[in-house]
């Protein structure tokens, strides 16, 4: 199983990464000096991360950027400083080990203009739940939900407390729905959407101007679905959204205040309809081509 391939991996890559950190001096990280705001983006070294990064380095971000893959950190960071004059700071993590969190979140901690964080990483796995291997479940589990909201508290201490700031959640459309074979993947994406929702409604009630948004993509044109065996044929290309879009979406949205972001009408009008379909007759078509 990819998923399962991934995980063992990401526990081989901890060693390394501990390593790098301590090699590197990354542990040791000072803030950011420059006036620039910055921005934290997970997940950063493909995919809606990396584009993410690149528009907001565009805008005059200074960027921390956290992934597992260490090598393409390092050239997305060095690209972005030569091209837009920003600091970029590579932060080599597995966000699914406890230490490699705390170490994200401490760094937080002690960046003072945190304006931005996305909080992208995530991965996919087929299979169903009982058959598939545990670890592999509680890796997406730490990742989707874990992550996402200790990251999320320690950049909101930092943003409601000056008064500024943007926190994006990626979710997607599969979290206004749940099927078979990707229980997990739908049930996290469902808990980011509702976890979301209610800072949203906090920050509202405590007349923050912090903003908060759910970003929901589709079909995105990224290395996502290729990492867990997927093939594109099996979906028509006009529903494959480029990950520009989805980018450029999201920011739009954050402008006017959107909580729930949904890229493409397409995707705008399955998940309008899906808010209107039976349950019942939801579960009904779970069964749809499953032999």
């Amino acid at each position: 199983m990819v998923g399962a391939a991934n995980f063992r991996e990401g526990a081989h890559l901890r060693c390394f990464l501990a390593w790098h950190n301590l090699a590197f001096g990354h542990e040791e990280e000072e803030p950011m000096t420059t006036a620039r705001p910055v921005a934290l983006v997970t997940g950063a070294s493909a995919g809606i991360g990396a584009a993410y990064a690149r528009r907001l380095a565009a805008q005059g971000y200074d960027l921390l950027l956290v992934a597992r893959r260490v090598g393409r950190l390092e050239e997305l960071a060095t690209e972005l400083t030569s091209r837009h004059g920003v600091r970029a700071e590579p932060l080599p993590a597995d966000l699914t080990s406890d230490a490699d969190l705390k170490a994200v979140e401490d760094r937080i901690a002690r960046e003072e203009h945190l304006e931005f964080l996305l909080n992208n990483a995530g991965f996919g796995a087929s299979g169903r739940f009982y058959e598939s291997p545990v670890e592999v479940q509680d890796a997406m589990h730490r990742l989707h939900v874990l992550a996402t909201l200790r990251l999320s508290h320690a950049a909101l201490r930092k943003m409601t407390a000056r008064g500024k700031g943007a926190v994006v959640n990626v979710s997607s459309v599969a979290a206004f729905v749940c099927r078979p074979g990707s229980l997990s993947y739908y049930a996290t994406k469902a808990w980011i959407n509702c976890f979301t929702e209610g800072l949203y409604l906090e920050l509202k009630q405590a007349r923050s101007p912090v903003r908060v948004q759910a970003l929901c993509p589709g079909y995105t044109v990224t290395e996502f679905h290729d990492v867990i065996g997927f093939d594109r044929k099996r979906v028509p290309a006009s529903w494959w959204t480029p990950v520009e879009q989805v980018v450029d979406a999201s920011l739009e949205g954050l402008k006017r205040g959107k909580l729930f972001v949904v890229p493409g009408w397409r995707y705008k009008f399955i998940v309008a309809l899906l808010r209107l379909i039976p349950r019942p007759l939801l579960h009904a078509t779970s069964e749809w081509g499953s032999g």
